[in-house]
């Protein structure tokens, strides 16, 4: 079968949304991002346009093999561009200074085949002080391990396949000092042990150090410290002035002491040097605040009404002073401008104020009076004395720069188990060195900032925090299948290569493909079979690889029960299966938009195992079905495909045959997972199981249900939270299904208790739980309109989902 044209609408989406960024965005950061993204998405159009690029294919660009790794846009659209060519990189770069070489990758890659070139390879591999990029960064790695190891042949057979594409492609590892203390590699069952992190140290100390120097990093705090420290004491000293002419009943302005004048051109002789020297804070030159007020009482008094022009509003301000709306956005558009100089009243009599001025005053000095007292009384003193303390406490970026400084004296290419004392507050040396208090604490965002550092057993990851969902799960993963990868090697400097290209190749964006056709597999890679006939000790692999996966697999079952297993951790199972020697058929979740109706053989090998784990019991009853339905292996004897053509069928009839374009195809799909419990049966059958039993699973992914139900009203894209919902109430059947009847009543029991608020979840689980319920009983659910329903999560129709919300909502 043809691949299908993939629609072109949703890269020419893509380029509109990171055109808008990349002109629109305040932040420079994002826009450089966003038209990072606008090159990507140009490229994607653009090849769709002129035919050079067919995507869907496992070989999108002409001229490329399926070993290159292509750079890849989001949905798994392939840009046309190698993601290891382009200019040479920084390591590159300084190899081809460092030995007088020219400035082009060709010439880079034949220093390698000379005597010294290999001797740099060699040093490498024997310290492990480089990490792989992408994983063409190994092909020359391997040269040298295979010459060492006296099978030349091979490593020139892999020279001669590298040789079109050494002028264009990064063959050389990074040389990277204390990488092997990152790595981790191990042997043996006790792999399933080793911990895993999310970022390496130098990760988080660079993301740490890019918002302490970030040009707004601490305008905030440090706007706010001026505000405590400058203005508040001098609008104090200001507003005592003023307090100074008061007569007993409280009005400003009824005497002027002796020297009173002068004190004045003195305090706005000192105002305009502050305002010169302090310019973070504007809320002083704003008509209307207090200070100002005070402040064009305090030149009209000393007859200086040309220092501070006055704007329409009566205050300090005019064509030339900031409007509110400017010193809202701070600094944004340059220093305010340095007020004008004092100057000598022309008639030193001419002091009276006019009325105007003088009512404003007033008020304002009642109003200062009001909300913080007397200067230098009970309550105006506590009042300063919390802002003091306000103003001393450290900035955020000061606290982030001393993170910094203690994540710089750990290893960067590794996680931490050091992460308590990481977090510790402020220390005694610290303070002296950094003028910060003493035991100062954290703030929880940076405490946070830094936890993805923290190396620890997956388990314990996901207790913190770290680890929060199922794809993340697929993202520290590599690590351990590396590990277990790398336990056939004969050598340590082997096991550190196929652990360290594991990790690269585990980065490799998948590729949007059609017709049922696979991503590329790590021992397509020309460099890999070439070290296969090398990985001798497949034993310890195999062992390795069989301890883990029910390790991991029960892990997720523990922590995330409600939601199905994502792509990239099905491909990391499929390559734990893989070195484990073990059939298992790992399904993932097929894109309905580019779906053909066909089904791989291993759908039919995931259906029939699950078949046999769900036969008879809850799950069978609740979506009704016949294991004897199933196509029988026989029909695939010759032709697999013939079965799992059958299969399709299944489905097709299962949903009811559907027409609608992607719905259709969404409810297909829907039956083939749940046909082969979309990897449940296959996880329990290797060994998985929920840590805390199969019925609090059960519950725990019913409260995941529950609560997507719950946030409905208030979300958007709702069609796809029922989505999730339905998916998630299948995973809670299937682990209901493992449960006794018992367990079963009292789990049904406990969920019709749980929807008693609000009205839109009850009304929708109420049929839900009906079906169950009749599942419980013994008999397959019948669906009644209004009563009785079976929970999918894909229609060609108005989602009932969706209509029952509608009608649970509140009339107005």
């Amino acid at each position: 079968m043809d691949n299908p044209q993939i629609n072109p609408v949703y890269p020419r989406q893509q380029l509109a949304r990171a055109l808008s960024t990349a002109l629109t965005h305040e932040d420079p950061e994002v826009r450089l991002l966003a038209e990072n993204r606008v090159s990507a998405w140009n490229s994607v159009t653009a090849g769709m346009a002129d035919g050079s690029l067919e995507i869907g294919s496992r070989t999108p660009v002409r001229d490329l093999p399926t070993w290159v790794t292509l750079e890849v846009a989001q949905g798994g659209f392939a840009t046309g561009r190698p993601a290891a060519g382009g200019p040479l990189n920084p390591h590159e770069a300084e190899l081809a200074a460092r030995h007088g070489l020219p400035a082009r990758r060709r010439a880079v890659f034949e220093h390698h085949l000379g005597e010294s070139g290999l001797a740099e390879l060699t040093t490498l591999l024997d310290s492990g002080d480089y990490e792989l990029g992408h994983p063409e960064e190994a092909a020359l790695l391997t040269v040298a391990w295979l010459l060492r190891a006296g099978d030349a042949p091979a490593a020139l057979r892999l020279l001669k396949v590298l040789e079109p594409f050494t002028g264009t492609l990064c063959f050389t590892p990074r040389p990277l000092p204390g990488a092997r203390a990152g790595a981790g590699t191990g042997s043996g069952v006790a792999l399933a042990e080793h911990s895993v992190h999310r970022a390496t140290v130098g990760q988080v100390a660079d993301k740490l150090h890019a918002r302490a120097t970030h040009p707004r990093a601490s305008v905030k705090a440090r706007t706010q410290s001026e505000a405590l420290t400058i203005w508040a004491p001098f609008s104090d000293r200001i507003l005592s002035h003023w307090l100074a002419t008061t007569d007993p009943g409280g009005r400003v302005d009824a005497h002027r002491p002796d020297g009173w004048a002068e004190r004045s051109r003195g305090l706005l002789a000192e105002y305009a040097r502050l305002a010169a020297e302090h310019t973070l804070c504007t809320k002083h030159r704003r008509p209307k605040e207090n200070l100002a007020i005070l402040l064009a009482a305090l030149h009209e008094a000393t007859g200086q009404e040309g220092s501070v022009p006055e704007n329409d509003s009566g205050g300090v301000g005019g064509p030339g002073a900031p409007s509110d709306s400017e010193t809202r956005r701070g600094s944004r558009r340059g220093p305010t401008p340095e007020p004008a100089e004092p100057v000598e009243p022309a008639d030193p009599a001419s002091t009276e104020l006019s009325p105007r001025r003088r009512g404003l005053l007033q008020c304002s000095v009642d109003a200062m009076l009001r909300k913080r007292g007397r200067p230098g009384d009970r309550q105006h003193t506590a009042v300063r004395r919390v802002q003091a303390a306000q103003a001393a406490r450290p900035t955020h970026d000061d606290l982030a720069r001393l993170l910094c400084n203690r994540l710089n004296a750990l290893p960067r290419h590794t996680g931490t188990t050091r992460m308590s004392e990481l977090v510790l507050p402020v220390s005694l040396e610290e303070a002296a060195e950094h003028g910060l208090p003493v035991a100062w604490p954290f703030p929880e965002y940076l405490r946070a900032t830094v936890l993805p550092a923290m190396s620890a057993p997956l388990a314990e990851l996901i207790k913190a925090g770290v680890v929060p969902s199922a794809e993340v799960v697929a993202q520290v993963i590599p690590l351990l299948v590396a590990r277990a990868e790398a336990s056939a090697a004969p050598d340590q400097a082997l096991t550190h290569l196929t652990a360290a290209h594991h990790r690269a190749f585990s980065q490799r964006r998948s590729l949007l493909l059609a017709d049922l056709s696979a991503q590329v597999r790590s021992e397509e890679l020309p460099w890999v079979r070439a070290l296969a006939p090398h990985l001798s000790d497949r034993n310890r692999r195999r062992e390795a690889a069989r301890a883990l996966l029910p390790r991991i697999g029960s892990t997720v079952l523990t922590a995330f029960p409600g939601t199905i297993t994502p792509n990239p951790l099905v491909r990391q199972f499929a390559v734990l299966a893989h070195a484990a020697d073990m059939d298992a058929p790992f399904v993932e979740e097929l894109a309905a938009d580019i779906f053909t109706g066909r089904l791989s053989p291993k759908f039919l090998r995931a259906a029939r195992l699950a078949a046999e784990r769900t036969r008879g019991g809850l799950y069978a009853r609740y979506y009704g079905l016949d294991p004897e339905q199933l196509p029988s292996p026989a029909q695939g004897t010759d032709n697999p495909w013939t079965a799992s053509g059958a299969l399709a069928r299944l489905c097709q009839r299962r949903a009811g045959d559907p027409s609608g374009g992607v719905a259709a195809a969404g409810m297909v799909i829907e039956q083939a997972q749940i046909l082969t419990t979309h990897n449940l049966a296959l996880l329990e059958d290797l060994g998985a199981s929920p840590d805390q039993g199969w019925a609090v699973a059960a519950w725990d992914a019913y409260e995941t249900v529950v609560g997507i139900l719950d946030r409905l009203p208030r979300v958007e894209g709702r069609l796809g939270h029922v989505k999730n919902a339905a998916f998630a109430w299948r995973q809670c059947v299937y682990f209901l299904s493992r449960c006794s009847e018992e367990e079963q009543r009292a789990a049904l029991d406990r969920m019709t208790d749980r929807i008693a608020y609000p009205r839109h979840t009850r009304e929708i689980l109420t049929p839900i739980l009906a079906g169950l319920r009749q599942a419980v009983a013994g008999h397959s659910p019948v669906e009644e309109e209004g009563r009785v329903r079976l929970f999918l999560g894909w229609s060609n129709r108005r989602h009932w989902v969706l209509r029952a919300l509608r009608e649970a909502a509140p009339r107005g």
